[in-house]
């Protein structure tokens, strides 16, 4: 029986603040950065996962997910969904390190990470890519993934069954149309608040020329210039593309509806994290007083049960799932059974380094086995970072193409880890010219 015997983390960053790359109103210089896993196996292969912070306190993250070595070294691997349910099971449930949270904050992104590296490590022993390796479990094993408790007055696990039955015996039709099609992406890359006007225009162009008919527009930062800079970006893409708004927690609630009255006559797609990603009512209050601009929201909400309120509150129209600040797998596994059974569409949310990677495996998981539609749905797209990973995502005239190597798309190359190693890598301790 093979079993994992070590846990590796390294602390990867990456200098996007150079180059003002995922600037936005809230985070106006990111690093991006990895607390990179590694689930070293006594026959191999391994498994990889990160969480993703954007500089400062990268440190502390990769050290709350070294906390969790005792819990998987000498484990045998996880192969099974039972396998993994009961990695996640414990990895939560665990009362001092729950005690942190729960279920929230630093120790809950460390336990994604190790969930996360398990999947990975589970799909490559299997030879399949992450999406087809959920995909291809059954409507029991899935439901067996997900910790139901806090949420049965929103889901239960017959009314997930009932999901993922009704989705089950067309799973192929979808897995074939998603092989030859790819699944929907919009881009973020012209959109950063720190870009020129000349930058964001050009990259609008080039986007509409690539194939895309959505882009993101970072918000929040000056009112007329978030003015100025919609209208630029419509005359340059014209009434055909649409145009969402991000506001990265910037504003509250009164602020929030005021600002984008100012931005509607540019026709923006959402509004998304208007406000406090903890706000479950100046959510709903935004919404009410905005529709038909969308509400999205979720790259920084915490767990599961704060997704079930959302929803419950009618609070936003677009869920924007992230694979790296839950609890892994299993936990967006049960948010996207939570939107599915309130007809939400699930856009994820995949800025940042190697999230491109991940989410889109979620999302295509989603459409073979749980929604069984792409309608109103859309990938996150940041063409930068790609690089650095040996399976990367790719977008393909506004589609991203279905994976198709074993595991959940998350490896570095060794090269990579050795120069952005912080705070020795060369990277880091030579000067840039």
């Amino acid at each position: 029986m093979a079993r994992i015997v070590d846990l590796e983390v390294l602390d990867i960053r990456f200098p996007t603040s150079r180059q003002l790359d995922g600037s936005d109103a809230m985070n106006p210089d990111p690093d991006y950065s990895a607390a990179y896993v590694v689930l070293h196996t006594d026959s191999g292969p391994d498994g990889y996962g990160f969480a993703f912070t954007i500089g400062r306190g990268n440190d502390v993250q990769a050290a709350a997910i070294r906390s969790l070595a005792p819990f998987v070294v000498g484990r045998p691997v996880p192969e099974t969904a039972e396998a993994l349910a009961a990695l996640s099971a414990e990895l939560v449930g665990d009362s001092p390190l729950r005690w942190l949270g729960p279920e929230k904050g630093v120790v809950h992104m460390a336990i994604g990470a190790v969930v996360n590296a398990a999947w990975d490590l589970a799909a490559r022993r299997a030879g399949l890519p992450l999406w087809r390796f959920l995909a291809g479990l059954t409507p029991e094993e899935i439901v067996g993934l997900v910790d139901f408790r806090y949420l049965t007055d929103a889901i239960t696990p017959d009314e997930a069954l009932a999901i993922l039955r009704k989705a089950e015996p067309t799973r192929q039709r979808r897995i074939d149309q998603l092989v030859a099609d790819g699944y929907p992406a919009y881009t973020t890359s012209p959109g950063w608040l720190g870009y020129s006007d000349e930058k964001l225009a050009r990259l609008a162009r080039q986007a509409v020329q690539d194939g895309f008919d959505m882009i993101k527009l970072k918000v929040g930062g000056e009112l007329a210039e978030d003015v100025r800079r919609m209208k630029l970006a419509r005359e340059v893409v014209g009434d055909g593309v649409r145009i969402a708004v991000d506001a990265n927690q910037r504003w509250d609630t009164s602020t929030a509806i005021a600002w984008m009255r100012e931005l509607a006559p540019f026709d923006p797609y959402w509004i998304e994290e208007p406000t406090s990603p903890d706000d479950v009512l100046g959510h709903r209050t935004i919404a009410e007083a905005l529709r038909p601009i969308r509400v999205a929201t979720g790259e920084h909400v915490q767990n599961r049960v704060v997704f079930k309120q959302l929803l419950q509150a009618d609070a936003i129209d677009v869920v924007q799932i992230d694979a790296a600040r839950v609890g892994g797998v299993n936990e967006n596994v049960a948010i996207l059974l939570l939107a599915a059974k309130f007809g939400v569409p699930v856009c994820p949310h995949a800025g940042g380094v190697g999230l491109c990677e991940l989410v889109q495996h979620l999302s295509m998981f989603d459409f073979v086995a749980v929604s069984g539609s792409v309608g109103g749905r859309v990938i996150e797209w940041v063409d930068h970072l790609h690089e650095h990973f040996h399976d990367p995502a790719m977008v393909v005239r506004g589609r991203y193409v279905a994976p198709n190597a074993p595991g959940f798309s998350a490896r570095m190359y060794d090269s990579t880890l050795r120069r952005f190693r912080f705070p020795d890598g060369p990277e880091w301790t030579v000067s840039s010219p």
